[in-house]
C-alpha cells in the first residue's frame, strides 16, 4: 500500500473526487492542491462581497469620502 493510501482521511478531493489524504487535506495529492491554488490566483474563484465602496468596518460614508479624495477632489468645506 502506498504512503498516500495509508494516510487517507474521510472526505473526497474537491478537484477530482478521489479520497482525501491527510498530508494535503482536503485534497488527494499535491497536484490537486496546486490546481486549486492556481484557480485562486487566476481569479477563478470569487467571494461575493458587499458594496464595493464599503470599507472593512462597514462605514460606507467614510469609504465614499476617501474615494473622492483619492481621485483628487477636495471636500466641499475645504477652503483651498
Amino acid at each position: 500500500m502506498t504512503e498516500q493510501k495509508r494516510d487517507s482521511v474521510g472526505g473526497k478531493c474537491p478537484i477530482c473526487g478521489k479520497p482525501a489524504v491527510h498530508a494535503v487535506r482536503p485534497f488527494c495529492s499535491r497536484h490537486c492542491a496546486d490546481i486549486d491554488l492556481g484557480r485562486w490566483i487566476s481569479g477563478g474563484y470569487v467571494i461575493a462581497g458587499g458594496q464595493p465602496d464599503a470599507d472593512e468596518d462597514g462605514d460606507e460614508g467614510f469609504a465614499k469620502e476617501a474615494g473622492r479624495l483619492d481621485r483628487g477632489a477636495l471636500p466641499d468645506d475645504d477652503p483651498r
